[in-house]
């Protein structure tokens, strides 16, 4: 009997434009209320479709510090996710629900 091999699935191959960028980040907020590293770890996931390097230089980082900061042990501050959703080309915006 033969054992199949699976590549392990990696959302960043994925991603293939600002429109899916964006609808990630947005599932990512949604489930950061019971989990607070969802916005980081989505980031990070989104960092990695792109060029990291550039991606780093643009954020005025190392591209090692990028990877720690937007890993799933990371801990980036408001201003380093701010950063890096400008420097892909997002943002975050609020709307009133009530």
């Amino acid at each position: 009997m033969a054992t199949e091999k699976y590549a392990r699935f990696d959302a960043a191959d994925y991603l293939d434009g600002l429109d899916d960028m964006a609808a990630y980040l947005e599932i990512a907020l949604e489930d950061s209320a019971d989990d607070p590293t969802a916005v980081p770890r989505a980031l990070g996931v989104i960092a990695r479709s792109q060029n990291m390097s550039e991606l780093a230089r643009r954020v005025g980082m190392s591209r090692d510090g990028l990877y720690k900061a937007l890993s799933a042990d990371g801990n980036p501050t408001w201003s380093t996710i701010l950063k890096v959703t400008k420097a892909l080309g997002l943002r975050f915006e609020l709307h009133a629900v009530a």
